[in-house]
């Protein structure tokens, strides 16, 4: 299992506005950008930036990071060997498979498997 990427999470009102000064400080644009539930993603630069209202944002504040993983069983066997607690089984989106989990000590992070086409288009560009 490898991580591919990871994404920093910043939490916002308005995704337009927020992106507005990440698209200067990463010189680049969103490589994503999608609803899930009830907030709105993009992902730009490393950062993954959450946006809508505080009580939807809530929902997803527990974990510290979004990882990128090229396997995501063979993450949840390593998860499982070192302590780990599965906080949200995984789950199907649009960019991939995604689980939450909870490392031994307390940090939590969210692994996502994405789509092949994601990581052709974002990882091996």
């Amino acid at each position: 299992m490898t991580i591919l990427k990871t994404y920093a999470r910043l939490w916002t009102d308005e995704l337009d506005k927020s992106l507005a000064l990440l698209r200067e400080l990463t010189g680049a644009e969103p490589d994503l950008r999608f609803a899930f539930d009830s907030v709105e993603l993009a992902a730009i630069g490393d950062f993954l930036v959450i946006a809508g209202p505080p009580a939807e944002r809530a929902r997803y504040s527990h974990a510290s990071a979004t990882v990128i993983v090229d396997d995501l069983d063979t993450l949840i066997e390593t998860l499982a060997t070192a302590g780990a607690e599965i906080t949200t089984p995984e789950s199907a989106s649009a960019t991939g498979r995604f689980l939450y989990a909870r490392h031994h000590g307390g940090a939590e992070v969210e692994y996502v498997e994405w789509v092949p086409e994601l990581v052709e288009r974002i990882v091996r560009a």
